[in-house]
């Protein structure tokens, strides 16, 4: 580090949308995954690791395990976190045993003495193990990691052996579901087929589907195409890490633009600019010439580097009060279709919330900032909720069926003016309101199928018992699949199902 990256750094981390900034920065060659990936840059980030007087260790490492459909970019997300991280050691679940991971007692070939080589969880401490293909690792294998995953230790006790090494490293593990495809009719722990012992010593859970939606295909499309057609200086074609670097154009102007060059130095600009999924992103200002900016490669490690080791967040009272109190909401509304929610859940907040606050540059954690943005992030994992994906990624969809819904609505009422009188959800949509209005109408509209359909004490629910006093029942189907289509909720046969 110098004086320069210094001040860069501290200036960064006063923003309010530093996470949005560190998350789409993290592999720019991949489409989505938004949250994800903010996942991934407060996994590099890390809580507090803390040693009570009594001998007892609590982990601050984040581990993530990712479970989806095949060619959903689960292994180039892999590599993309083991790219920027300092330490970071790859493994796959075929190609590795328990002893491979944890430590192997083995006999010197010239002094016939036995000896310890360390695995690959070992090798990684205070770094990042990144395990592809998690779910081909043999039972008896996986259960070896249990103890490193959560103590953060490995106990051997072979041969006249007996050791007990350091393994405080980050797991990162991706997984394909049990059927190949990911079955939604069924609970989430048998598409996975791995053990609740296992899974509760992952932090975050997200489940990666691979909707079927015409116009997020199309994205998807312009979005690898424009990554094909990139040509690096050399002339050679672009990989994933590459961007649009404009340092020599930089390093060609007089010294007296040398101060400029190096206060825009730590943004490039991506390549994937416009084949972004959503314009409009929480935080970002208008007048913000880097609201689509990504941030140099190096200039990346080095801010999450200094944030990490840096800073030690502590907890207020504030922020103690409403970790507490989210908690007991999760607990109240776990179900047989969610992932068991455990005390590890508690310590899962705290450490995301310490991670975000180190993302700030800060030594609190504070309830309305990292608090907020632990459980937004935790919400989508366990519910595939998040207030903030929902309007990142379906504004830009609702204006497109907004004016669908509404002229189509607005035809239907010249025709039902003798109809009963509806309630003021189906009146916003269809009385000619702004659509901004209109907008807004649509949204509790959907929010509120979701919710019935999600607080269902059945496994699935007709739709004609959804917002009964509604007359207008073929709103309320293009509304459900309209929920459909966006993979929160399975509609089939007129039934509709949690996802």
């Amino acid at each position: 580090f110098d004086t320069e990256d210094i001040r860069m750094i501290r200036s960064l981390g006063k923003r309010n949308d530093i996470l949005d900034i560190l998350g789409r920065s993290i592999c720019p060659s991949i489409h989505g995954h938004d949250v994800i990936k903010k996942a991934l840059a407060l996994q590099l980030l890390s809580g507090c690791e803390k040693n009570l007087k009594n001998g007892t260790h609590l982990r601050g490492d984040i581990n993530i395990l990712m479970v989806g459909d095949p060619s959903t970019a689960k292994s180039q997300l892999l590599r993309a976190a083991m790219s920027i991280s300092p330490l970071a050691i790859s493994t796959t679940g075929k190609g590795s045993s328990g002893v491979g991971l944890t430590a192997a007692v083995t006999s010197d070939p010239e002094t016939k003495e036995r000896r310890l080589e360390a695995g690959a969880m070992v090798l990684a401490d205070r770094g990042l193990v990144c395990v592809d293909e998690f779910d081909k690792m043999g039972e008896n294998d996986r259960v070896a990691i249990h103890e490193a995953m959560e103590q953060q230790t490995v106990t051997i006790a072979k041969a006249g052996l007996h050791a007990s090494l350091n393994a405080r490293c980050s797991v990162l593990a991706a997984a394909n579901p049990v059927y190949g495809q990911y079955d939604r009719k069924r609970r989430i722990q048998e598409n996975i087929g791995l053990p609740d012992s296992l899974l509760s010593r992952f932090d975050l859970l997200f489940v990666v589907l691979d909707q079927l939606d015409p116009d997020s295909d199309r994205r998807i499309a312009a979005h690898v195409i424009r990554g094909h057609r990139y040509l690096s200086v050399g002339g050679s074609a672009g990989h994933d890490s590459d961007y649009d670097d404009d340092s020599s154009e930089d390093e060609n102007e007089d010294s007296a633009n040398n101060a400029t060059s190096k206060a825009h130095s730590i943004w490039q600009r991506s390549r994937y600019d416009f084949a972004n999924s959503s314009r409009v992103r929480a935080g970002r200002e208008d007048d913000d010439p880097h609201s689509d900016d990504v941030l140099q490669h190096d200039f990346l490690r080095k801010y999450l580097h200094f944030a990490k080791h840096k800073f030690t967040p502590r907890l207020t009272d504030e922020a103690r009060e409403c970790i507490a109190g989210r908690y007991a909401e999760m607990r109240s509304r776990q179900d047989e279709r969610t992932l068991p929610v455990t005390a590890r859940s508690l310590e899962t907040i705290i450490r995301l919330a310490s991670a975000h606050a180190k993302a700030r540059l800060s030594n609190e954690v504070d309830a309305d900032t990292d608090v907020a943005a632990a459980m937004d992030i935790l919400s989508f994992a366990l519910y595939h909720e998040n207030t903030q994906v929902l309007e990142d990624t379906s504004l830009s969809k609702d204006k497109r069926k907004v004016d669908e819904l509404s002229n189509t609505d607005e035809e239907a009422s010249d025709s039902e003016d003798n109809s009963p009188k509806r309630p003021r959800a189906e009146d916003d949509l269809q009385d000619g309101a702004t659509s901004s209005n209109t907008s807004d109408a649509l949204s509790k509209l959907m929010a509120r199928v979701f919710e019935e359909v999600d607080t269902s004490l059945d496994d699935g629910i007709e739709i004609v018992e959804v917002c009964d006093d509604i007359t207008d029942r073929e709103l309320i189907a293009r509304v459900a699949r309209t929920l459909h289509e966006d993979g929160k909720i399975y509609m089939a046969d007129d039934m509709l199902y949690r996802v």
